[in-house]
């Protein structure tokens, strides 16, 4: 795993202030080896007082403004809204930092973080389940990914441990790794609920399998959308707030 040396440089300064923030997004997808071409670097963190304090303190170190809608504020963030800063430290100059503390269908900060996975440079990232449930989204460029992080870490595994294969059936987007633990893993398979995890155990061919991950690919695309909406007006209803009369 190398990350640039622009991203290692945040990770180390939210380090020193002690931040409780958990690296996602692509810079995230590199540390579990799905390569992704990412110039932003996106955090979840723990919306509290205290934290968001040390994460200004941070920001000040960094010379990072916020660029858009929302303002930094706790609420904001509260309601499942990104808030957006750009860089102007030496090392860092231009990088955009996201931050969130709300996010559809992934658990609360608490439980990301009793379950982080730290980093040798510093800090810590969300863990390969969390990270997977964050980037079930309406983008196009998430399922791919998830499809690559899910194949690297069966690769990664030869002697899986039950929860292990347990997360692979929660989750394994590629047909034919479905078809080879229904081979190799055919007892666990049998008491699932996931559809296509039972279509798999029953011997049913790949385009099959393909047929029924792109369902839900498309519920889970829709749940996204319906998600944001509400937040998307909010958005907009603070930039027309911004505009001159």
């Amino acid at each position: 795993m190398i990350l640039p040396p622009s991203i290692q440089q945040v990770l180390e300064t939210f380090a020193r202030h002690r931040i409780q923030a958990l690296l996602m997004g692509g810079q995230a997808c590199i540390v579990y080896g799905g390569a992704e071409f990412s110039r932003d670097i996106d955090f979840a963190i723990l919306a509290t007082p205290e934290n968001l304090a040390a994460l200004e303190r941070t920001m000040e170190e960094l010379q990072a403004r916020v660029i858009a809608v929302p303002p930094f504020t706790i609420g904001y963030l509260s309601e499942g809204l990104a808030v957006h800063f750009r860089c102007g430290a030496q090392g860092v100059e231009g990088l955009r930092v996201d931050v969130m503390s709300h996010m559809r269908g992934v658990a609360p900060f608490a439980d990301l973080w009793s379950r982080r996975h730290r980093l040798p440079a510093g800090g810590a990232v969300l863990a390969l389940p969390d990270l997977i449930k964050a980037k079930k989204t309406q983008r196009d460029k998430d399922w791919p990914m998830i499809r690559r992080l899910m194949e690297a870490d069966y690769i990664r595994n030869p002697h899986p441990t039950p929860a292990q294969i347990e997360f692979w059936l929660d989750e394994c987007r590629t047909p034919e790794i479905l078809q080879e633990l229904s081979r190799s893993h055919a007892s666990q398979m049998a008491s699932h609920q996931r559809k296509v995890v039972q279509s798999a155990g029953n011997g049913a061919s790949s385009s099959i399998l393909a047929e029924l991950l792109h369902e839900e690919e498309i519920a889970e695309r829709n749940a996204d959308i319906t998600w944001w909406a509400p937040r998307k007006k909010r958005l907009e209803a603070l930039r027309r707030n911004l505009k001159p009369e």
